[in-house]
C-alpha cells in the first residue's frame, strides 16, 4: 500500500515523511484494519523502518504532562484484570502478542494519547470513526446505535464493547437474555434500554428502559430506569439518578453538558472531531460547563471553551490541539 507523502516537510528524510504520513492517515478518523496491516508491514521492511514510525509517534510522548498521563494511562491498562469472556479475547490476544514484537507493533496496538484507534478497535467486527453514528441489527431482534469512536465485536455469549458508545435496545416481548461485556463488567438484561460508554479506564451504564444488571468484580448492582452506574477495573461506584433527554441526547445529534468538568467536555469533543484536544493546564480540568452543541460542529464548543476559559490553543500536525 502506498501512502501519500508531504512535498513540504522542512529536513525530514523521504523516510521520516512516510513514517510522518502514516501518522496522519492512523489520525484521520479513516484507519481500518487493512491500513494497520499494511503499517505493520512496513514497519517490517527493516529495523529504520520501525525506528522511523516510532520516533514519529513518540513525538506526542515529548509534550511534558501529557507524556506522564500517557504512560500512567499505558501502565494501567497493562495492570488491569479483565473480565472473563470466552469466544472473544482469543483473537486479539494473540494478535496484541505478536505485536508486541516490537517497538513499533506496541505503538500500533496502543496508540501515544489514542490518537488512532489501537489495533483491537480496528480489528473490532464494527467499528465508527470520528463524528461517525452506526446503527446494526443482531439476532433476536437486539438493535445496537453505535456512537462515533466505537468498536464492538459479537460472539455467541456476549458482545464485546471494545471502546466507545453504544445503546442496546430489545424487543418488549424478548425472552432471552443478553450480555454487553465492557472492560473489567458485564451488563444483561431481557428486554430492556441501556447505553454502555467505555472511555479510557472508566465504564458508565445507563438504563433507560426496564431493567439491567451490572456484574463486577466488586460487586453486582441492579439498574432501574433513569439510574447510572459507573465502574473502574478495581471498583463500581454507588448509583444515581439521571435526565435520560441528556443521557442519550448523542443519538438525537447533540452533546449537552449540565455543569460538566471541562476534562470530561474535552474527550466529548474528541470523540466527534479528528485528531486530539489536549489540556494542558490541570487547574482547569474540573472547571463546569454548561451548554448545548451540535454533534456535525464540535469546534464550535471549541471555540467557546477558548473564550469561556482564556485559554490558548496551539495546534500541531496529526490533528493535535494543546489548550493551555
Amino acid at each position: 500500500m502506498m501512502v501519500e507523502t508531504e512535498q513540504d516537510a522542512g529536513e525530514l528524510s523521504p523516510l521520516d515523511r512516510e513514517a510522518h504520513a502514516w501518522v496522519r492517515r492512523l489520525t484521520s478518523g479513516e484507519a481500518t484494519a487493512t491500513d494497520a496491516t499494511a503499517l505493520r508491514q512496513w514497519c517490517g521492511r527493516s529495523a529504520a523502518h520501525a525506528a522511523a514510525f516510532s520516533a514519529a509517534s513518540q513525538f506526542w510522548q515529548a509534550l511534558g504532562p501529557v507524556g506522564e498521563s500517557l504512560a500512567a494511562d499505558e501502565r494501567a491498562a497493562l495492570a488491569r484484570p479483565r473480565f472473563a469472556r470466552p469466544g472473544i479475547m482469543g483473537r486479539r490476544a494473540f494478535i496484541s502478542g505478536a505485536l508486541a514484537a516490537s517497538a513499533a507493533g506496541v505503538l500500533i496496538a496502543r496508540p501515544p494519547l489514542g490518537l488512532w484507534p489501537s489495533y483491537s478497535e480496528l480489528q473490532a467486527d464494527f467499528r465508527t470513526g470520528a463524528g461517525e453514528r452506526r446503527q446494526i441489527s443482531v439476532t433476536d431482534g437486539l438493535s445496537i446505535d453505535m456512537n462515533a469512536r466505537t468498536s464492538i465485536s459479537i460472539a455467541a455469549d456476549a458482545i464485546e464493547l471494545i471502546a466507545g458508545e453504544a445503546s442496546f435496545a430489545m424487543p418488549d416481548d424478548s425472552s432471552k437474555r443478553f450480555s454487553v461485556v465492557a472492560g473489567t463488567g458485564r451488563t444483561s438484561a431481557v428486554n430492556a434500554h441501556f447505553d454502555v460508554r467505555h472511555t479510557g479506564a472508566m465504564i458508565r451504564v445507563t438504563c433507560l428502559a426496564n431493567e439491567v444488571q451490572v456484574e463486577h468484580p466488586d460487586r453486582t448492582v441492579m439498574l432501574g430506569p433513569r439510574q447510572q452506574v459507573n465502574y473502574r477495573p478495581d471498583a463500581i461506584e454507588d448509583v444515581v439518578t439521571i435526565d435520560p433527554a441528556v443521557a442519550s441526547a448523542w443519538q438525537r445529534g447533540l452533546m449537552i453538558f449540565n455543569m460538566t468538568p471541562l476534562a470530561e467536555v474535552i474527550d466529548e469533543l474528541n470523540r466527534y472531531r479528528s485528531g486530539r484536544i489536549v489540556l494542558m493546564n490541570a487547574s482547569l480540568a474540573q472547571s463546569p460547563v454548561n451548554g448545548q452543541f451540535k454533534i456535525d460542529r464540535p469546534d464550535d464548543a471549541l471555540a467557546q471553551i477558548e473564550l469561556g476559559f482564556g485559554v490558548r490553543r496551539r495546534t500541531l500536525p496529526g490533528g493535535l490541539i494543546l489548550l493551555s
